[in-house]
């Protein structure tokens, strides 16, 4: 038995050239489905310039207006959107027939091994961005140039259409990177990661107590210090009063790349959900958004607690001024970037980092010596740290107060 949903997602195109593309949700409701899609629309570096939707706790209507790439490959992203939606037997009494009963099987990942006989100005950018078309997640990288000027490069990777153990997928991977690499690349080897896989993922187990306490706080900051934005207008504030049953949030700020996922994600760290009948508007407006949502607690009853209250809108503040922290420091003799993101509690990473970071870094003409991407609890929180250390040969091409402010313009989306 089957029942076809495809048009729980339905795309269309904008009639003019430069009009937005109108994607429409309308499936069953689950807590967090939100966060979920704007992470699947980032992920296809696609940019949401309005959002509207509606709920009754059950059923959910989701529109979002969105711009991006004309490479765009609007039927790959209408089949991940169609992944993340609920099926309509989570509505009905048919439990067996639920996917949500079961649960799913860890990826398996992979090691992706490869030598170049030597280094070029946008390399790492280059392999990374293969592996985004190719849909291969990377998990961690361990990046080092030789005396010699060799590259060897190691990719954990998991295959989001969980092929990538058959030789078919392997050799089209292969092939891709010798595509773009040409002459440069040496060999080149596909296989499951071993033990060593688990090790490397922790990250060093040493990051600088300075960079640490700086760029890690979860207080606001009084001033701008390293890995905080600018400081930029943020209002959020709460009203019990407007609706019987909802807690009403109305949100002005800065836009950014991401913003709708970063606050909804949020919601769904602290399981409270955006449900009510009413439309909840997303409206960048001269580079400022405004959003109203009305909000209920996984019990279903408004959020009254005033430390609940405040809670919440400080995580929000947080994360609308700083989603993502960054600092160039030095590391020993040499510079280092460091970029860093707060991980769901899911488990899942803020989407396209790490090919923003080496996007920067390629647009600065400013080469990459050795990655280290690990997970570290900081603050009983969980982040994603990028550790880029920065080959300076005959000294870096621009200032660190550039390459900083070159990373953060990509990550936020404001080249």
């Amino acid at each position: 038995m089957e029942i076809l949903y495809e048009d729980a997602v339905v795309i269309s195109q904008g009639e003019k050239p430069g009009e937005p593309t109108l994607i429409t949700v309308n499936c069953p409701d689950k807590a967090g489905l939100c966060c979920d899609l704007c992470r699947v629309i980032l992920l296809f570096g696609l940019s949401i310039c309005k959002g509207d939707g509606q709920t009754d706790g059950k059923w959910c209507y989701i529109v979002f207006w969105v711009v991006g790439k004309p490479s765009t490959r609007w039927n790959l992203l209408k089949q991940r959107l169609l992944e993340v939606c609920p099926s309509y037997f989570s509505t009905s009494e048919i439990d067996y027939y639920k996917p949500e009963n079961q649960q799913p099987r860890p990826p398996d990942v992979f090691l992706l091994m490869f030598w170049c006989s030597c280094d070029y100005e946008g390399l790492l950018h280059d392999v990374t961005e293969v592996l985004c078309e190719l849909e291969l997640t990377i998990k961690r990288v361990k990046v080092s140039t030789t005396p010699d000027g060799r590259v060897m490069d190691l990719f954990y990777i998991t295959d989001t259409r969980e092929l990538l153990g058959t030789k078919m997928r392997q050799e089209e991977t292969i092939h891709c990177l010798k595509n773009v690499l040409g002459k440069a690349l040496i060999s080149c080897e596909i296989e499951l990661a071993g033990p060593e896989f688990t090790a490397c993922s922790q990250g060093s187990s040493f990051l600088p107590s300075a960079i640490t306490e700086d760029m890690f706080s979860l207080e606001l900051p009084n001033k701008h210090r390293s890995g905080f934005l600018a400081p930029n207008p943020v209002s959020i504030t709460v009203d019990n009063g407007l609706s019987p049953s909802h807690t009403l949030v109305q949100i002005f700020c800065k836009d950014h790349k991401g913003l709708l996922y970063d606050i909804t994600r949020t919601l769904k760290d602290y399981n409270i959900q955006a449900s009510n009948s009413n439309h909840v508007p997303f409206i960048p407006r001269k580079g400022n958004c405004e959003m109203d949502l009305f909000l209920i607690q996984a019990d279903g009853k408004k959020i009254v607690d005033p430390n609940k209250q405040n809670a919440l809108c400080s995580r929000l503040r947080m994360e609308l001024l700083c989603p993502l922290r960054l600092a160039v420091a030095s590391r020993g003799p040499d510079t280092e970037l460091l970029v860093a993101n707060p991980v769901e509690l899911s488990g899942r990473g803020r989407p396209l980092v790490f090919y923003d970071i080496t996007l920067a870094l390629k647009n600065l003409n400013t080469p990459i010596f050795s990655v280290e991407i690990g997970r570290h609890m900081i603050h009983d929180r969980e982040w994603e740290v990028y550790r880029i250390l920065l080959d300076e040969g005959d000294g870096l091409p621009v200032s660190r107060n550039k390459i900083e402010e070159g990373v953060r313009k990509i990550l936020m989306g404001w080249e």
